[in-house]
């Protein structure tokens, strides 16, 4: 598996990282505890070193299963985790209530490390981001945080997620921010338009997520299909049978090229993203060892310059239907 740096940090890992919130969380029940571990382990040993959870994945457990997955390769890969809620919103004293409450309190970050480094089984963090940014917490603060839990030894670099282009400026002139995690895919492109011009500007790594569209661009999911009832893609607008039907073009699209160049769409997507800059490592979720396979070797599909310009002139006739979250959701991004 090729290497990447992302950005001007020496933070290097494989080109493709492997998201894991789906093996706890979000995408239907829990899954085989076992058959995890098996996964991940199997992922070490195909070249990746680069792996994604959350404490909110859970909450706890996916930090737990990663952590214990990967005690044996300590040393060996770099494990990005992330703050931001406060998961107990009772305990919270702006008294907000009601699901998890956005809490980037710099002595709730440090208390989070703590409870994080000993689930991830780790010494130090390698990679910490905020989750989401919190409007009562002045971003400044909260690098500020993370800068004093670097000096302490506890995290090695500093992310944010889903922040806002001017939010990436004021943490990083405090402490530097090694990665950026968004939203970012053929489907979905809005970091383009400011969040990558002021990550290539200062030197920042941008690590999509739902690099596949949620599983939509692998192909593999249309509108007939229906989910687990405990499967947030049923909350999604883009997910609804109309906009899935309606956005079925960029499948085809993907399919096309797939045909060409003898992968699969899902293949085709990330090698996509990774075309795009160098310092970009998408991170795909899989439960299922066949995709962990298949979205690895999207690493050595080359597309040249040709292939980008026809790929970039059919997604130009193709408007994305439906919003990516519910309006509660989506208000948490881009800030």
């Amino acid at each position: 598996m090729q290497k990447r740096k992302l950005g001007k940090s020496n933070l290097e890992v494989s080109a493709i990282g492997l998201g894991c919130m789906g093996m706890s969380f979000s995408y239907g029940p829990p899954k085989d505890k076992q058959e995890m571990i098996a996964l991940l382990r199997a992922a070490v040993e195909r070249g990746v070193t680069f792996f994604d959870t959350a404490e909110v994945y859970g909450p706890y457990i996916n930090e737990e299963l990663v952590g214990e997955a990967l005690e044996p390769f300590r040393g060996q890969v770099v494990i990005a985790t992330k703050f931001g809620f406060n998961l107990d919103p009772k305990n919270d004293p702006r008294g907000m209530k009601g699901g998890p409450a956005l809490d980037s309190r710099p002595e709730h970050i440090k208390q989070v490390a703590d409870a994080s480094l000993k689930r991830l089984k780790v010494d130090a963090i390698d990679l910490f981001y905020q989750h989401r940014v919190d409007l009562d917490v002045p971003i400044e603060d909260v690098a500020g945080a993370v800068k004093e839990l670097i000096q302490a030894g506890k995290v090695k670099h500093f992310g944010l997620s889903e922040a806002a282009a001017k939010t990436i400026r004021r943490a990083h002139a405090v402490q530097p921010v090694t990665a950026v995690q968004n939203e970012y895919s053929l489907w979905w492109r809005k970091p383009e338009e400011e969040v990558l011009p002021t990550l290539e500007e200062l030197g920042i790594g941008l690590v999509p997520y739902s690099p596949l569209g949620k599983g939509f661009l692998t192909g593999k999911v249309d509108e007939k299909t229906t989910f687990d009832k405990t499967d947030f893609r049923n909350t999604l607008p883009r997910f609804t049978p109309e906009a899935m039907k309606a956005n079925q073009a960029f499948v085809d699209l993907l399919s096309r090229m797939a045909a060409q160049k003898k992968a699969t769409p899902a293949q085709i997507a990330l090698a996509w993203l990774l075309a795009q800059k160098p310092w970009i490592v998408p991170i795909p979720g899989t439960t299922k060892l066949s995709r962990l396979e298949e979205n690895i070797g999207a690493a050595a599909i080359g597309l040249t310059a040709e292939d980008l310009r026809e790929i970039e002139s059919a997604a130009a006739k193709i408007t994305a239907q439906g919003a990516r979250y519910p309006e509660q959701l989506d208000q948490l991004t881009g800030r």
